[in-house]
């Protein structure tokens, strides 16, 4: 493969990552309005999960041991269910585009998870100041000053999103050490079907599984599903792992900064979610903190 013909591969996965991991907030929004959040996340995750694990295992890969199906429960549930279930549980309540700049703050997460860790990775002063200042930012973000004419948001929305960085980070953490399949696809998609397992049990222990029916289900919200499967999982991901093996890893990170922009303005644009000044100076804030974090010196 030539220079150039990698290099334009490299940009139009990219360009794939920066559009498609920021539109899966508004798939998710869409997907919940006919669909509680529990019961969509254990239908999305298992379907994905079934074709990445079969794909893999007619590819050759063995099927995760025993030890490394415990490892992806873990993860996937910490994930899947702390992580993107309580997201799209939070988008009842929390336009779109602010639960995507929540969520951009989880690096901010991952350096106090890491230095928590027993012999966990320190942060530098660079760090911590990259720390404040983002919390700055979501100060800015979920509670505005009453003279922005600024819409208060749902307290228990804004607690889950939090609760949600959180489990992410942890998640994250914990998975770099951990027995998984040499396969990061055979991993992923194993990690997807222990998650959609949590998932389903959290749909049955707030009810939403026994009030849901799918005769309710409407056109749109199996679009947005359908979305979220193919286009989500699928290509999002796809272009995610080939682009940790051909490209750099500092060019990649970029789509942590991308996609909480193109979340806001698809939400705005299809969804007309408030577009408020504040909301602006917030997400500059935050992902100016989370470049700080991610950078080299950091």
């Amino acid at each position: 493969m030539s220079n150039d013909s990698l290099k334009s591969k490299i940009w139009i996965a990219l360009f794939a990552l920066y559009i498609v991991w920021g539109s899966t907030y508004l798939g998710m929004r869409i997907a919940i309005e006919t669909i509680p959040p529990f019961v969509h996340g254990a239908i999305r995750f298992f379907i994905s999960g079934v074709i990445l694990v079969v794909w893999q295992r007619l590819s050759g890969e063995p099927m995760p041991t025993a030890r490394q199906w415990i490892s992806c429960a873990i993860i996937g549930n910490l994930l899947l269910v702390g992580g993107n279930g309580l997201v799209s549980w939070a988008e009842q309540t929390i336009p779109s585009g602010i639960a995507a700049l929540i969520i951009a703050a989880v690096p901010m997460f991952l350096v106090i998870t890491e230095a928590l860790r027993p012999k966990g990775h320190k942060p530098t002063l660079k760090a911590i100041i990259g720390l404040c200042v983002g919390f700055v930012g979501i100060y800015i973000l979920i509670a505005p000053s009453a003279h922005l004419d600024a819409a208060p948001l749902n307290k228990m929305g804004v607690i889950a999103l939090l609760f949600a960085c959180a489990f992410w980070s942890i998640g994250s953490v914990y998975s770099k050490a951990a027995d998984v399949p040499k396969s990061a696809f055979m991993t992923t998609g194993a990690e997807m079907l222990m998650g959609s397992i949590g998932l389903l049990l959290m749909s049955l222990f707030s009810n939403e599984l026994q009030t849901w029916h799918v005769a309710d289900v409407s056109a749109r919200s199996l679009y947005g599903l359908t979305y979220l499967i193919l286009i989500g999982s699928m290509i999002g991901f796809g272009s995610y792992i080939w682009l940790l093996k051909h490209a750099p890893i500092s060019l990649v990170a970029t789509y942590a900064y991308v996609n909480p922009v193109v979340a806001v303005l698809l939400g705005h644009w299809i969804l007309s979610e408030p577009l408020d000044p504040h909301i602006w100076v917030a997400t500059a804030i935050i992902i100016g903190s989370v470049m700080l974090i991610n950078s080299k010196k950091a």
